[in-house]
């Protein structure tokens, strides 16, 4: 038996961009009911979710969507694109992602850790916004010294205002489908 742990597949946790108390599926066809539009915490994926009859939902709330844990969904329909959000969803987008982002601090400290060029004149650092050739050599000299512990040690040892910010903006970008590349949005 091998003891090699396979990453979860599902999404245990999402914050809510939307919740259509009356809602029909994009996804299901003849579905209805308590829908809410989710980006997941771990993969930042856009969900479809139905849910209970009697529950509600703030923008930007965490719920459970795992297997277990679940009080306020019935279950996860399945991936949205970007354009099938709805107006009020996309406009929670961003300041979700940038909580997502900053409650999750050391995962997205550890990409300024560990990103590498992408090609011999692109450097996967200068993908994200802000940054550009300057502050990514300087990134990378001050990473070599020693790794970066959190956005504010980032900001502090190379001078880069709201780091979390430019993270946030660079997943928005991704998720919306303008970038190439993508860092840290799986396709």
């Amino acid at each position: 038996m091998s003891s090699i742990s396979v990453p979860k597949k599902y999404e245990e946790f999402a914050y809510v961009l939307d919740f259509i108390p009356h809602g029909r599926s994009t996804i299901i066809k003849g579905r209805e009911g308590p829908i809410v539009q989710a980006i997941g915490e771990e993969r930042l994926t856009l969900l479809e979710i139905l849910a209970t009859e009697d529950s509600s939902f703030q923008g930007g709330e965490r719920i459970a969507i795992g297997k277990e844990g679940r009080s306020k969904i019935i279950s996860v329909l399945g991936k949205l694109g970007y354009e099938e959000l709805t107006q009020e969803a996309k406009n929670e987008l961003a300041d979700v992602i940038e909580t997502i982002v900053k409650s999750n601090e050391a995962k997205y400290v550890a990409y300024f850790n560990e990103l590498q060029a992408v090609t011999p004149r692109l450097h996967a650092l200068e993908l994200i916004p802000g940054i550009g050739k300057t502050f990514m050599l300087e990134i990378v000299r001050q990473r070599d010294k020693q790794p970066f512990t959190s956005f504010d040690d980032l900001q502090k040892r190379v001078g880069i205002r709201e780091p979390a910010k430019a993270v946030a903006k660079r997943i928005l970008e991704e998720i919306a489908g303008g970038s190439r590349i993508n860092l840290f949005v799986r396709r």
